[in-house]
């Protein structure tokens, strides 16, 4: 994708193509920067969406996942089977009803209501897996923590949030990485060109007669790179938490 976002449009649909251009051409940054497409402002709205989903999601998941987790209720197995069945819904099934629930929502609005819908349909997963990792801490440190005079949420954010960070990390991944790609929902709901994330903005650099696949592999090496730069931050703690306990 970088090479190729390096050459000229001849270049990518010569037959037979070359694998690297005759001259790298590092301007296509520049022309893509300046473009009608406007990345930057694609790139803010994606990640103003792909954050707040991401916040929201740890604020509502988190204590929900160490309640389940900590706590037999009646109705426990029903709730956790309703909250599966909301990961086997798409955007894209849902379509009419979002945009008749958000039609009414402009401009810096949208992004708000991208927020909600990015963030419903990835609570599921951050639960489920979230409770997995409470679950798997001892009760009796709760306990502990109990009896040495502190309370259910000084317990749950000082003691058992430490110890169950890897399940935090692969729960922030996910969810970031989902909303960051999600493509249906702002398809249909965000008309403002200067508002529509990076996903709906590439396109159009496809049109009917003239496709720039340079452009195109441009702003998708743009698009990668906060992705690839959060990863660099969190790529220890994810490790560490797949290979806990495999030396014990």
């Amino acid at each position: 994708m970088f090479i190729s976002s390096l050459k000229t449009r001849l270049e990518i649909t010569n037959i037979p193509p070359d694998y690297f251009p005759a001259t790298p051409r590092f301007d296509n940054y520049l022309t893509v920067w300046a473009s009608e497409v406007d990345p930057a402002s694609s790139l803010l709205a994606t990640a103003v969406i792909a954050l707040g989903a991401t916040l929201l999601v740890l604020l509502v998941a988190t204590p929900a996942a160490y309640y389940v987790a900590r706590f037999r209720f009646p109705g426990r197995m029903v709730f956790l089977l309703l909250v599966l069945c909301t990961q086997m819904l798409q955007p894209t099934v849902l379509a009419v009803g979002l945009f008749q629930e958000f039609k009414g929502w402009q401009g810096y609005a949208v992004w708000a209501a991208l927020i909600l819908i990015n963030a419903a349909f990835n609570l599921s997963f951050a639960i489920w897996i979230m409770q997995a990792f409470f679950a798997s801490v001892p009760k009796e440190i709760d306990e502990a923590a109990l009896i040495d005079g502190l309370g259910r949420l000084q317990t749950m954010f000082r003691i058992s949030l430490p110890l169950v960070w890897p399940g935090i990390v692969t729960a922030i991944v996910f969810v970031f990485v989902n909303s960051w790609n999600e493509f249906s929902a702002a398809f249909i709901l965000v008309q403002q060109t200067n508002l529509q994330p990076l996903t709906v903005s590439m396109p159009r650099f496809l049109g009917l007669y003239i496709k720039d696949w340079q452009y195109l592999f441009t702003v998708a090496m743009i698009a990668i790179v906060p992705v690839v730069i959060l990863f660099s931050f969190i790529e220890r703690r994810l490790i560490g938490g797949l290979t806990a306990g495999s030396v014990k």
